[in-house]
């Protein structure tokens, strides 16, 4: 997968670094080139072209149909549509076909100046030439659940991740170069079936109501913009109000919230929790200079569409075949990658 990268343009540095990376910035023109070689295969691309229900004939599933109507026939369907396609999960609930709750986590995202985590990490006054932007890897245990630091972005921005106009949620990206002056990362706490309990009439889209929930308290929170309610870390873990905030990369802005008073007891204790034992670990790490945003609660689906294992097929639906992240089999560009390429081949092998 690496290699299909580099042919479409990602560094090739990516072939020989222990962790890889393309850049945010340069993923648009990657996409742009692998567009190009799957029309020049004979493939087809739709834009502005949602799917709103699945075609079937004798339980068969033998193309999709369109919100304009339209019937797009085909001799099986690879639905891979990110986890966030919320949509999707309820057509599938509506046509009766099986899901799965699955873990998940929620929690916030923190940032912290660059330099302040190169310091931390390369524990000097400076970061040494030629040595990159500082990452960290940060977990604890609390209360039986894990705290852990994902998605970790040095010398990169926050940015807004909401898919509906009254939410906010938060994400994070690098550039190539991770040359910008911030360090952020998702601190999160794993989601347990109790934390649902207020949703379960949703059946197994529990998850993604608790998720909704969350989203919409820190859009009103933040003023109900794309704004994005933000606290300093140490007030944070002390639970007081910050009269104000350092600067920070997310472009909407924040604004001062007490972000207890949007997170369930469970979630923002273990995190208070979290953020005291990641300052054993790394010592200066839990510092007002600091910001906590939220709300991070895309780290993954809440939802698995289930498959056959032989056949990649849904169970109930031959002809369908969950993919990827959406369908809760992956967890980031490289594993979503292989699960296509698989589930391709296995559809090709199914069709003859």
């Amino acid at each position: 997968m690496l290699d299909v990268l580099v042919r479409h343009g990602a560094p090739p540095d990516i072939l020989i670094d222990a962790h890889p990376h393309v850049g945010t910035n340069r993923l648009p023109q990657v996409v742009q080139a692998l567009r190009a070689t799957i029309t020049d295969c004979g493939g087809e691309v739709h834009f502005a072209t949602r799917v709103t229900d699945l075609a079937l004939a004798s339980g068969v599933v033998t193309g999709v149909v369109t919100a304009a109507g339209e019937h797009v026939a085909g001799r099986g369907v690879i639905l891979a549509t990110g986890h966030s396609a919320r949509d999707v999960f309820t057509l599938l609930q509506r046509r009766g076909l099986a899901l799965e709750a699955k873990p998940f986590a929620v929690g916030v995202r923190v940032e912290h100046p660059q330099a302040l985590v190169d310091q931390l990490r390369y524990r000097c006054t400076s970061r040494p030439h030629g040595l990159p932007a500082a990452s960290y890897t940060l977990v604890h245990q609390v209360d039986g659940r894990g705290v852990f630091s994902f998605c970790m972005c040095p010398g990169g921005v926050i940015c807004p991740a909401a898919t509906a106009g009254d939410e906010v949620v938060v994400n994070g990206w690098s550039p190539s170069s991770r040359g910008l002056g911030f360090a952020n990362a998702g601190i999160v706490v794993e989601v347990r079936p109790d934390d649902l309990a207020p949703y379960r009439t949703e059946g197994m889209l529990a998850g993604i109501a608790f998720q909704r929930a969350l989203e919409h308290a820190a859009f009103v929170a933040g003023g109900a913009r794309l704004v994005a309610p933000a606290q300093r870390l140490v007030d944070f873990v002390e639970d007081r109000a910050s009269s104000d905030l350092p600067r920070c990369s997310y472009r909407p802005g924040i604004r001062p919230v007490n972000l207890h008073e949007l997170l369930p007891p469970a979630i923002g204790e273990r995190l208070r929790a979290g953020f005291r034992a990641f300052e054993r670990t790394m010592r200066g790490y839990l510092t007002n200079e600091a910001v906590v945003v939220g709300v991070e609660t895309r780290t993954s689906s809440p939802v698995r569409i289930p498959r056959d294992p032989t056949t990649r097929m849904h169970p109930q639906a031959p002809g369908l075949f969950p993919c990827g992240e959406g369908a809760g089999y992956a967890g980031g560009i490289m594993s979503a990658a292989i699960d296509g390429q698989r589930t391709a081949a296995m559809l090709a092998d199914a069709v003859g």
